[in-house]
C-alpha cells in the first residue's frame, strides 16, 4: 500500500469514527437535556384561596419558565391527597415532593413553629417581621430544624393575620363570648385570653361561620376572608392584627431536591427566596385594595378593638411568649433574639 493510500484509509476511518461520535452525541444530548421531573404538590390552601393562585400557581409558572419545562409542578388543593397536618410528614418521607403548610401544622416536628406562626402582638409592621426572618437569621434557623427531617423550608411570605366576626367587639365581655376558628399559637393565645378557639380546616370554614358553629375566624387577613367568601356572613373586619408572621411555608423534600441537576436545584432555591419578597410586598398591596373593595361592595366595617380589649390581649400575649421558649434550646435562642429586636425597636 502506498503512503498516500495508507493516509487516505486512516483519514477515512477517523472520519467515520468522528461521524459516529457526533451522531451518538446528537442523539443522546437532546434526550438528556430534555429530562423532566414532575413534582406532586399538596397545598393547605383550597383552590378558592387567594394564596393558591398568587403563591402556588405563580411558583408553578415561574419554575416552568426558568427550567425550560424541565420541572413541572402538579398541584393539588387542600385535602386532595393528605390532610393539612399530614403534609409535613409526607414531604419528610419523600411521598410528596413539595407542599405548603402553616408552621402550626408541624409543631410536633419543628420547635420554632410557634414563633414562626407568629407570636401575638409582637411585630407592628410587616417589614419588621421580614427583617427578623431574612436579616436576623430566623429563616435559617427554621431551615436548619426542617433539614433534620429531610425538608427544605422556605417561608412564602410574612403578612398580618386579622379576624372577621359576625358581631362587633365593643367590650371585653364581647371578646370572651366569641367562638373563633383558629390554629397553632394563635389558637392557644385566643383560648388563654378567654375566647373559645378551635381548629377547623379551610374547606369547612365558610359553612362553620355561616351556620354559627363559630362567630369569627382568621384566614390571613382581608384577601383570605374575601377569597373564601367570609365577608358574606361576617361583616366586621377586626384590627389591629393578631400577629404579623410567616404564616405560610413552602416545604420541599430534600430527596427530591437532591435528584435534580445542580442548575435546577439552584433555580428552585433562588425562586423560593425571591418569592418571599415578591409575595410579601404584593400581599400588602392587595390587602389594602381588597379591604377597600369589601367595604365598598359588601358593607364590611372595620372594627378597631377598644383599648381595654387590646391591653388585656397584650398582657396575655407576653405571658405566652415565654412558654414558646420552653420548647427547645433553639426556641429559647429565637425568643431571646426576638425580644432584643423588639426592645431595639422601642416596643419592650
Amino acid at each position: 500500500m502506498t503512503l498516500f493510500a495508507h493516509a487516505r484509509k486512516t483519514l477515512t476511518v477517523y472520519a467515520s469514527a468522528l461521524t459516529l461520535g457526533i451522531s451518538a452525541a446528537l442523539s443522546a444530548g437532546p434526550a438528556a437535556a430534555q429530562e423532566t421531573y414532575t413534582w406532586k404538590v399538596q397545598s393547605h390552601w383550597p383552590g378558592s384561596s387567594s394564596s393558591y393562585t398568587d403563591s402556588l400557581e405563580r411558583l408553578q409558572r415561574v419554575l416552568d419558565e426558568r427550567t425550560d419545562g424541565r420541572l413541572q409542578l402538579k398541584l393539588y388543593e387542600a385535602g386532595a391527597l393528605f390532610k393539612a397536618k399530614e403534609t409535613f410528614n409526607a414531604v419528610s418521607r419523600g411521598i410528596l415532593e413539595m407542599g405548603t403548610i402553616s408552621p402550626a401544622y408541624a409543631q410536633d416536628k419543628i420547635s420554632l413553629a410557634g414563633i414562626a406562626s407568629g407570636l401575638p402582638f409582637a411585630f407592628r409592621n410587616v417589614w419588621e417581621a421580614a427583617y427578623f426572618h431574612q436579616n436576623l437569621g430566623f429563616e435559617q434557623m427554621l431551615r436548619d430544624e426542617a433539614a433534620e427531617h429531610g425538608v427544605y423550608w422556605a417561608t412564602d411570605k410574612v403578612y398580618p393575620t386579622e379576624m372577621v366576626v359576625k358581631k362587633p367587639i365593643t367590650s371585653w365581655d364581647d371578646f370572651t363570648s366569641l367562638k373563633i376558628r383558629s390554629s397553632g399559637a394563635l389558637q392557644t393565645f385566643l383560648t388563654e385570653a378567654g375566647a373559645a378557639a378551635s381548629y377547623i380546616p379551610g374547606g369547612e370554614l365558610y359553612t362553620a361561620l355561616d351556620s354559627g358553629i363559630v362567630d369569627g375566624a382568621h384566614w390571613g387577613a382581608s384577601q383570605g376572608a374575601f377569597s373564601m367568601g367570609l365577608y358574606e356572613v361576617a361583616k366586621y373586619h377586626v384590627q389591629p392584627a393578631l400577629n404579623i408572621a410567616g404564616t405560610d411555608a413552602i416545604i420541599v423534600s430534600q430527596k427530591a431536591l437532591d435528584k435534580l441537576p445542580e442548575d435546577m436545584q439552584k433555580i428552585v432555591k433562588d425562586t423560593l427566596q425571591e418569592q418571599f419578597w415578591i409575595r410579601t410586598n404584593e400581599y400588602q398591596y392587595k390587602e389594602r385594595i381588597t379591604l377597600a373593595k369589601a367595604i365598598a361592595e359588601q358593607g364590611v366595617e372595620v372594627n378597631v378593638l377598644p383599648d381595654e380589649v387590646q391591653n388585656k390581649l397584650v398582657q396575655t400575649a407576653q405571658k405566652m411568649w415565654d412558654e414558646e421558649a420552653k420548647r427547645s434550646d433553639n426556641a429559647k435562642k429565637a425568643l431571646a433574639m426576638l425580644k432584643d429586636y423588639l426592645a431595639e425597636l422601642g416596643y419592650l
